[in-house]
This record gives structure tokens, sequence and C-alpha cells, in this order.
């Protein structure tokens, strides 16, 4: 089947991921527990791990960063004084930013850990080494006042812009057992979450656990009504041999910008096909407007 190779290919890369997360797990296990015995380390490794494995098939002027933005309430572009009246405000200290360096500047800078304006942001994740129940609504919340610091464009819609794509990972999870499954258990924790409605770039984009399912929002429609403003969300299934689709989904996201995007990017061929036999609709969330 056309497109096999590469479908191989990202497998096992995002199998080799997870491997070698195993063996930081291996090497400094806990006496008692699962996992591995320092509990902060084997976070922060986490995130480096993905940082490092994305940082290798972005384009080069895209950096896969950690720290904080900041929007700062100055003139822009010649002479723009489109946030007169507002304050300086930055975000939490987010897990992985990613960033054109190559169009933006960078405020500070020490390793990877950086602070940007809100111009440069293309996405924003969280990171988890276990996703649990009490990670969803918390990191959902952070995110989504991060989206609003990442807020930069005018009130003029012809000068609207995208906004980041924003995503909860974990490399595994343990979500609670209950008579709803956990991807209902997230849905309504969303919809909680986002009511009154907040706009559609403001509402999580991925929540899923690399080893194996994610939940996802589905893109609007391009003639937007009031009917339609709804965020469509999906849940799939991933089986070993198909976990590069939850990768190679954060790779489409990020490249957004870029015209044509190369073969490989996408999922491949046989996306369409696959989502139609594995992934469930959840629900839809209506939003108040686009961004």
């Amino acid at each position: 089947m056309d497109g096999a190779r590469l479908r191989e290919f990202w497998n096992q890369e995002v199998g080799a991921l997870l491997a070698v997360y195993r063996q930081f797990e291996t090497l400094l296990p806990h006496p008692t527990t699962e996992g591995a015995e320092h509990r902060g380390e084997d976070g922060r490794y986490v995130e480096a791990l993905l940082r490092s494995y994305l940082q290798k098939y972005l384009p080069k002027d895209l950096e896969v960063l950690t720290g904080f933005v900041l929007r700062p309430a100055v003139k822009t572009g010649q002479n723009d004084r489109f946030r007169s009246g507002e304050q300086d405000t930055h975000s939490t200290q987010l897990d992985i930013i990613v960033y054109d360096t190559g169009t933006y500047p960078v405020f500070q800078r020490m390793g990877e850990t950086v602070i940007v304006p809100p111009e440069g942001v293309v996405a924003i994740l969280s990171v988890k080494k276990t996703l649990r129940d009490a990670d969803i609504e918390a990191e959902c919340r952070t995110l989504l006042n991060a989206s609003h610091v990442c807020r930069c464009d005018r009130n003029d819609p012809t000068q609207r812009r995208r906004g980041p794509f924003i995503a909860l990972v974990g490399a595994g999870s343990q979500l609670a057992d209950s008579a709803a499954p956990k991807e209902k258990q997230i849905f309504k924790k969303l919809s909680d979450l986002y009511t009154p409605p907040v706009t559609f770039d403001g509402m999580i984009g991925f929540i899923g656990d690399l080893s194996g399912w994610y939940v996802f929002k589905d893109r609007p429609p391009e003639k937007l009504t009031p009917k339609n403003m709804k965020a469509k969300y999906l849940f799939l299934s991933l089986a070993e041999h198909q976990l590069h689709h939850s990768f190679q989904f954060f790779c489409q996201e990020f490249c957004q910008s870029i015209t044509t995007r190369p073969g490989g990017i996408s999922s491949g061929p046989d996306t369409q096909r696959f989502q139609k036999c594995q992934r469930r609709p959840l629900g839809s969330i209506p939003f108040s407007a686009l961004r």
C-alpha cells in the first residue's frame, strides 16, 4: 500500500521514544511502585525526550523550547497602538513552546528555557509522565489562560490570525475507573470548563496517551453560522502499529503555516479510511468566535 514505508518509519520512531523512556524507569526504578524513583526528574525527562523528538522533524525555524510567554502592552508593527490601555501579562511556566524563531525575536534565553512574545508562538504543550484525572481540568485551564496571553491580533476580523495549537500529552495514563469510558469523562470535563463558550482557538486541540489513544478537536467548517459554531471532539483508540497517528497529528498542526506540506507530515494516504473506521464522535461544544 502506498505510504506504508513512512507509516512504518513513524511508528518505529514513536515506539523508540516510548522505549527510551522505559529505559529511564529500568535504570532508576522505584523500590515499591511502578515507574522511576525520582518523580520530578521522571516528568522532566519525558518533557526533554518529547522536545528532542519533535525538534528532529520540524522545520529549522520552529524551535521546541520551554518557558514563558510575555505579552507586553507596547506598540507593535511600525506604530500600532492597539494594545494601549492594556497591562503587561505573562503565562505560567509552559512545558513545551513551539516557537518561530526564524521570524520573531526572543526576549530572553538560557539554553532551551525562554521568555518570548506571543506573536511567534505556534503551539503549547503540557506534558505528563502519566496522565491522570486531576490533570485534565487543571492543565486545560492553564492552557486556556496561556492561549489568552498569546492573543496578539486586532479587533478587526481581517487582521486576525490563528492562535497556537494547544495539547495535553502523556507518555502513559491512569484514569479512574467509571461507568463512563475515559473519553466520555474527558469530554464532560471539557464541556464544563468551556461553559460559557470560549473561542475555538482557546479550546484544547489534543488530549492523549502516546501509547494508545487520544481525544482531538476537529476543524470548524469554512463558513460559520450561529448553528454550526460548535467544536466537535472525537476519540481514537490506537493499536500498536498505529501509534504514528498521534505524533504526526502534532507535526501536521505545527506546520499549518507551510503552504504545501511534504508527504509524510500528515498521517499518510490511509488517514481518512482509518479515521472513518476507528474514530468515535464524543459531542460538540459551542464556541463564541474562532479567535
